[in-house]
């Protein structure tokens, strides 16, 4: 939402001002909320439905009370165009407040299309959105600068943080008291290039999923109710604008002759789900 309508980077490619944007923001919340409805009158008896957020993952910058208190309503702040709205049915009053008249225009029965009762949370974590201190003035926490050598994966944006794992579904239950949630993406760019035996040899993805996965499992160790996990993604394949030139994949392709290979981190990941746990 926000790269293809703020700054034009995905499609539909537009650069909106913040009255269109909200108001963008809000008819999506909207469809979702109005697709909940159908799916509920039209599907078989079980079926399950919820939403697969690209959620705004607040880390406290340290573990303590006050700075995990932070992170928790950060957690609310910052994802408040969004989970938030579905979550409560609400705007928060701090979000109205900054967006003043360029908030969105909310139609009688919108927030109770919107928050209609989900069956599970889907989020999508790739790394911090942010770490969270706690601050005496309001709004009683601060986001703390990501340092300029911070590492990242062979993505700019893609900021290695593999406590996300374990601080995304940990606020997301306990901000909201969420009974199912999925992690619905987790994954990494690398600089996948074949050796000369034709294999990948990706140990810097095995690394972030050893280390992501250690704060997943650290997270349901501690009962946080993490359903089921997706890797983004099985196979390469076409990047947003990115095209054909960043690979996330298991799997690489040849896009000249479209052949798969497993890369390494498929025999990793392959060992983990036969395991049940890390290896």
């Amino acid at each position: 939402m926000e790269l293809g309508h703020t700054t034009g980077v995905f499609a539909p490619g537009l650069k909106l001002p913040p009255d269109r944007l909200n108001q963008v923001r809000h008819h999506a919340l909207l469809a979702h909320g109005l697709a909940v409805q159908a799916i509920r009158a039209r599907s078989r008896a079980g079926t399950q439905t919820g939403p697969a957020e690209n959620v705004s993952v607040c880390v406290p910058v340290i573990e303590t009370p006050e700075h995990i208190a932070a992170a928790e309503l950060a957690t609310r702040e910052l994802n408040a165009p969004y989970l938030t709205a579905i979550m409560e049915g609400r705007y928060r009053e701090s979000f109205l407040a900054a967006a003043g008249a360029d908030a969105p225009k909310v139609a009688a029965e919108d927030m109770n299309a919107i928050s209609a009762p989900v069956d599970f949370v889907g989020i999508n974590v790739y790394g911090p959105g942010s770490y969270i201190r706690s601050s005496d003035a309001a709004p009683a926490f601060v986001s703390v600068p990501f340092p300029a050598k911070h590492p990242t994966m062979n993505s700019s944006w893609l900021k290695i943080g593999p406590e996300a794992l374990y601080w995304g579904p940990r606020n997301v239950a306990k901000v909201w008291n969420v009974s199912d949630i999925y992690i619905t993406e987790n994954g990494c760019s690398a600089t996948d290039v074949p050796a000369t035996d034709g294999l990948v040899y990706d140990t810097d993805r095995i690394m972030f999923l050893r280390s992501y996965l250690t704060q997943l499992q650290r997270a349901t160790s501690e009962g946080v109710p993490v359903r089921g996990y997706f890797h983004w993604s099985l196979m390469d394949n076409f990047e947003w604008a990115d095209g054909l030139s960043t690979r996330f994949g298991l799997l690489y392709v040849d896009y000249t002759t479209q052949q798969r290979t497993p890369k390494l981190s498929a025999s990793f990941y392959r060992e983990i789900a036969a395991r049940n746990r890390l290896v």
